[in-house]
């Protein structure tokens, strides 16, 4: 899906131009599902049904930040076969940035930059994996630099509160009596230090926190409807975690009202030069509080180290990442009773929940796709069925000549499913792709893209095939 940004005209800063997008694929496959890397981390759009695609079409004014004032908007509206949906807006926003605050109200593909989002398996958080989340968005979204630090010294953060829009969709999907949500709201919060000028030392640390909680709207499982609220008091403890009252479900009266998740980050790069840089990083997953301190031990994470390389024409960027999420801060779980006094965390089930249909959106998870969606299930039962996992991945890619290019991703898991529903025996499962872009010098703009991909193993089951990607990028001056 790389939109050959390189190849379009000096114009492309210029705030009295619009940015256009436009994109067809199609996949063509065969066995259980479309090939895992053919259809996810393509921010929702992607879908596990064999033969399936989407048409896309997008309009953007981009935000200028070499100026003290500035707005941008967009639009993107995309039709889809065999999936989800027959159609999408995908975008639809407005944003502005005065100095280094910036606002966004709408929904936006926003891309983070801790993990590399074309080769990395995708952040723990918010992988690019599910469809964007409308929201309220407030904050510093680029490092600015402290004052009185000369630059050495940078933070960014946002608070944001939105809704998830797939209530309709649970409803028409889910199996009868199983857990699904309606009207459901959405908060999250980051904060990020960085340390270090690279222009003058080529050592740089970043470390910071990144927070999400579902909450409010109304739970079903059962016949049963549980009312979660919508109060002021429903957003005051969504921003401040903690343990319900008495308006509250029992379950969140002993845990942590909504579902809250979150990450550390943790990187430090060597940036030498232009030519070439090393990154690794190390994300912490938590959820509740139980893995928010150091009591119980930091055993699950994501490892990674990137590598962008002098040019040449084999490789430019490499990334390897190790994933283990299989501790979920052990087997044993008890919440104090007069009975037993004695707190003790355990069982996180991540990406799951007891009230809420977990970490996803229209069924494909929000975080790491690694852990697989629950859209996969074919019972349409909407919880993630394999969250105790071991993980390795691959991801490069290279320019063999200026109008080619590709891109190949590999990874190898095992899985065991979760402590309250463990799978019968370990599963392993293997994905592979192969993707090469050409870009025509004579066509500017024009991008086409053949993907070859395959899956084995228990879990998913085996799966080979292709997907063609047409898109045109290109500028509206006026």
């Amino acid at each position: 899906m790389a939109l050959a940004i390189s190849l379009l005209p000096a114009a492309a800063n210029a705030q009295d131009s619009l940015r256009y997008d436009m994109e067809v694929r199609a996949s063509l496959s065969g066995g259980e599902n479309t090939p895992f890397w053919l259809a996810n981390n393509l921010q929702g759009l992607g879908s596990p049904r064999t033969n399936s695609g989407f048409v896309k079409a997008g309009l953007f004014r981009d935000i200028d930040n070499d100026r003290r004032f500035s707005w941008g908007a967009g639009v993107s509206l995309a039709g889809a076969w065999r999936n989800t949906s027959p159609f999408y807006v995908h975008e639809l926003y407005g944003e502005v940035k005065y100095r280094s605050l910036d606002a966004l109200l709408g929904s936006k593909v926003i891309k983070g930059d801790f993990n590399n989002p074309r080769l990395s398996s995708g952040n723990l958080l918010y992988s690019g994996n599910a469809l964007p989340i409308p929201q309220l968005r407030l904050g510093i979204f680029d490092y600015a630099p402290f004052w009185g630090t000369d630059g050495w010294l940078s933070a960014k953060g946002y608070i944001a509160y939105g809704m998830f829009t797939d209530s309709r969709w649970q409803k028409s999907w889910s199996a009868p009596d199983s857990r699904r949500t309606e009207d459901v709201l959405y908060h999250s919060k980051g904060l990020w230090l960085r340390g270090g000028d690279p222009g003058r030392f080529p050592l740089v640390g970043e470390i910071g926190i990144e927070m999400a909680t579902q909450f409010g709207g109304h739970s079903y499982k059962d016949g049963e409807r549980i009312d979660m609220g919508h109060g002021f008091k429903k957003w005051w403890h969504a921003f401040f975690p903690h343990s319900g009252k008495e308006d509250t479900h029992l379950g969140d009266a002993v845990s942590t009202e909504g579902n809250m998740l979150g990450t550390y980050d943790f990187s430090l790069s060597w940036l030498p030069d232009a030519d070439w840089s090393v990154k690794a990083y190390y994300q912490h997953y938590f959820e509740d509080q139980s893995q928010m301190t150091f009591e119980y031990g930091w055993k699950d994470g994501l490892w990674g180290i990137e590598a962008q390389l002098p040019a040449n024409r084999v490789v430019s960027a490499v990334v390897v990442e190790y994933l283990y999420s299989k501790d979920q801060t052990g087997a044993v779980f008890n919440n104090s009773s007069p009975e037993i006094p004695e707190q003790i965390s355990g069982r996180d089930e991540y990406y799951n929940h007891f009230l809420y249909s977990g970490w996803q959106h229209w069924g494909m998870g929000i975080g790491n796709p690694l852990i697989i969606s629950p859209v996969y299930n074919r019972d349409h039962d909407l919880w993630f069925r394999s969250t105790r996992i071991e993980a390795w991945h691959l991801g490069l890619e290279g320019s063999p000549r200026p109008d080619l290019g590709y891109r190949m991703l590999l990874s190898y898991s095992r899985n065991w499913g979760t402590y309250t529903k463990p799978l019968p025996e370990m599963m392993h499962n293997f994905n592979a792709l192969l993707e090469v872009s050409w870009r025509p010098e004579r066509l500017r703009g024009w991008e086409a893209t053949l993907g070859v991909a395959g899956d084995t193993g228990r879990l998913l089951g085996k799966s080979f095939g292709v997907a063609l990607t047409i898109s045109k990028t290109g500028w509206l001056n006026f």
